[in-house]
């Protein structure tokens, strides 16, 4: 209740303000001040009753558990009435025991004076009037017990829970439920959300099976062989070439109108595949045929004679063998079909045609499949939806999803930060706005509502997104002003900051400036979290070097660096000491991430290199992949009149899924999803997510349950987040 009523007040203040009642703020402000309840905080009430009976305040104390019975205690049923009336007298006799133990005898005695028309009728108090006559009443067997420690805790805590439980039990404004009603909005929607992504999964799957059993359906010519008589079985048994294109509905699809149709349907003595599939010939098949050849073409021939004719040839014997070989046909189709369906695709697209029924066609957005090596592969991905965050006036720099996956910080070159959450619809929940630029942020772990912000001044802030409101600012030495990176040790306990010197280059230049080749100076801190203060200052050979990107690994005993001069550094977090380091790129190392199973490490530099590393055997690459410039930078954003923007890497520029086997990249229209093979094959490209009309600088990837949340930021200030469902094999 104590935190609602906090929060509660927070919003009254806000909306005083916003009305401009500042008379009225004022008054609220004073009266909170003065407020005896204390906001309904029992600690503060223990506090302040300890803190009037050890100033000997007899009268303070008296008006104070008044008001308390009065506001609170009169409000109760009588059968708690003998609770307060002891926890009373207790709390006298705590003020009699304190005067005593500190030597005050005329305190003691000023208390049996001025209480003693009130107490000297009541029965507990009979014997205490003797009290300060007795030369050492802590060792009198009535009064030894009062005077040990154990009695006093034993009463405030025996208070405390009295107040508590009164607390939560009194009947509360609506307005103090405020926050329990967000909460369980918020919790509603979460499960909402869940069981919306649970349907989406269940409607891939059915769409899944759906199109399965659809890609295994019988040939047109064997569908309706249920409802044909063995004369008209023997007749599409001929007829099949014909009719392949086109799907038949009924028996009458099957007859030829024309004199033509027979003669195209049997262009010679051959048996059906059915017929062949069983190791011999249909006489009625074959007569067909050789009537077709001897018939001159300018004659008229009518379909009920052959019909008829061919129902004379039909014998009872023949009959009964036919529906026994149907029935055989039928199974072995069935049990074949499959497997031939995926070997014949390309050579028999009329078939496919005549089986593209309309659910095929709704469905192929849901299900795609794509050629690799020769074989038919189900992409890994299919992207439900992509939305647009639009908040942002200036090129972004960093966009990070928090631990949770609720909410999103994005920072833009202009030094605007945005909170905002995604689930279940786009909403700010906070904007901060800095007086000096920032370059850098990252989430916290332990709670993920706090945000780091690193300035270009030197000072890295803690931000509270909930309360809307810095906590703590934390400053680094003048000679590395720039935090160009941050990173939160999972443990919650620490971060590390990376600082640098003033490079002679902004991260926004025009295409004619040049870059500095030097590696800036720079430096690598760990901060403790509690204490809020600077915990060592790792070592960095050969020199001190601007640090572009850190990472932890899931429990934070490693962190990796990727530095201006090209290298990888690993430290280990348990002795803060470096135990790896080598030369990783021809350039600056823009951007760097543990692996899935945390046994190698990824970078990708300047030099358009993505290189996979075995942190096991230093400096060995396991595999070496080339990206285009779209995709490692610098980024180039082209205007009018041949102006051309160059912004150089800041954020991510890579993120993994889930399970570590494809990887999110940047690109000129959007995000680009590969598969992560072994250096001999390359990377293969799966899912193209689009959607910008500027160059993406910065990626992130959050997944949850089989839906994945990809996050891509353009320099148009535009954010993509794209809803991929992954398909299980």
């Amino acid at each position: 209740m104590a935190s609602a009523v906090e929060r509660t007040d927070d919003l009254v203040r806000e909306y005083l303000i916003y009305r401009g009642f500042t008379s009225t703020l004022k008054h609220l402000d004073s009266e909170i001040k003065s407020d005896k309840e204390k906001g309904f905080r029992v600690d503060k009430i223990i506090d302040q009753l300890q803190q009037l009976i050890q100033s000997y305040d007899l009268m303070g104390l008296k008006e104070y558990w008044a008001y308390l019975d009065r506001r609170l205690f009169s409000r109760l049923e009588d059968v708690y009435r003998p609770t307060v009336n002891k926890l009373r007298t207790s709390l006298y006799r705590l003020y009699v025991i304190h005067t005593i133990q500190m030597k005050n005898a005329e305190k003691t005695q000023e208390f049996f004076q001025k209480q003693a028309l009130e107490l000297q009728a009541q029965v507990e108090w009979r014997d205490w009037f003797a009290l300060p006559f007795i030369p050492a009443p802590e060792q009198n067997p009535i009064f030894s017990p009062y005077f040990s420690r154990q009695w006093a805790d034993t009463f405030l805590v025996s208070l405390h829970n009295f107040l508590s439980v009164l607390f939560q039990c009194m009947p509360q404004p609506v307005l103090l439920s405020f926050d329990s009603e967000v909460q369980r909005i918020t919790t509603v929607q979460e499960d909402n959300e869940q069981i919306r992504q649970q349907l989406f999964i269940l409607q891939g799957e059915s769409r899944k099976k759906d199109e399965d059993i659809v890609h295994h359906k019988l040939p047109a010519y064997v569908q309706h062989m249920d409802r044909l008589g063995d004369t008209e079985l023997d007749l599409v048994s001929s007829q099949r070439n014909v009719n392949m294109t086109t799907p038949s509905r009924n028996f009458f699809s099957f007859l030829p109108q024309t004199r033509r149709a027979p003669g195209k349907a049997a262009p010679g003595p051959q048996s059906s595949p059915t017929q062949a599939s069983l190791g011999r010939k249909d006489p009625t098949a074959v007569m067909q045929s050789v009537k077709a050849k001897d018939l001159p073409a300018t004659k008229d021939l009518k379909m009920p004679t052959v019909s008829t004719a061919t129902v004379d040839l039909a014998t009872g014997h023949s009959r009964q063998r036919r529906q026994k070989d149907h029935e055989k046909e039928r199974k072995e189709l069935f049990s074949k079909l499959p497997p031939q369906g995926l070997e014949k695709k390309n050579d028999s697209d009329s078939d496919a045609q005549t089986e593209a029924f309309p659910e095929q066609m709704d469905s192929t957005n849901q299900m795609r499949v794509c050629e690799v090596g020769g074989a038919a592969v189900e992409q890994p991905f299919i992207k439900l939806s992509q939305e647009e965050y639009g908040e942002h006036h200036s090129s972004i720099m960093h966009c990070r999803v928090d631990c949770s996956g609720r909410r999103v910080a994005s920072l833009d070159v202009d030094g605007v930060v945005k909170v905002w959450a995604f689930n279940p619809m786009m909403q700010t929940k906070a904007t901060i706005m800095s007086k000096s630029p920032l370059l850098s942020l990252e989430w916290a772990a332990k709670p993920d509502r706090l945000l780091l912000l690193g300035s270009g001044v030197g000072t890295v802030k803690l931000y509270d997104t909930d309360a809307k409101k810095n906590l703590f600012e934390m400053s680094v030495d003048d000679i590395h002003p720039r935090i160009l990176s941050l990173a939160y040790s999972p443990s919650g306990t620490s971060f590390v900051c990376s600082a640098a010197a003033q490079a002679a280059h902004s991260s926004m230049v025009t295409e004619g400036d040049g870059r500095v080749s030097a590696p800036v100076s720079g430096q690598l801190l760990l901060w403790d979290t509690k204490t809020v203060k600077q915990q060592l200052q790792f070592a960095l050979e050969p020199g001190p070097v601007a640090i572009n990107c850190t990472a932890f690994n899931h429990n934070g005993n490693l962190l990796v660096t990727g530095a201006a001069d090209g290298m990888i550094r690993l430290f280990d977090m348990q002795r803060y000491e470096s135990a790896l380091s080598w030369k990783a790129h021809d350039g600056e190392v823009y951007s760097v991430e543990f692996s899935y199973d945390e046994n190698t490490v990824f970078s990708i530099g300047e030099d358009g290199k993505f290189v996979q590393w075995n942190i096991h055997r230093c400096g060995v690459k396991q595999s070496e992949y080339l990206l285009s410039q779209d995709a490692v930078g610098p980024f180039v954003l082209s205007g009018y009149s041949g102006y051309k923007q160059v912004q150089v890497p800041h954020g991510r520029l890579f993120a993994f899924d889930s399970e570590g086997q494809h990887v999110l990249t940047c690109s000129s229209t959007g995000g680009v999803i590969y598969r992560l093979n072994k250096a001999d094959t390359g990377l293969e490209n799966v899912l193209s997510l689009g959607g910008h009309k500027a160059p993406v600088v910065t990626v992130d990837w959050c997944s949850a349950m089989d839906c994945g949340t990809c996050l891509t930021a353009s320099m148009d200030g535009k954010i993509k987040l794209s809803t991929l469902l992954a398909q299980k094999p």
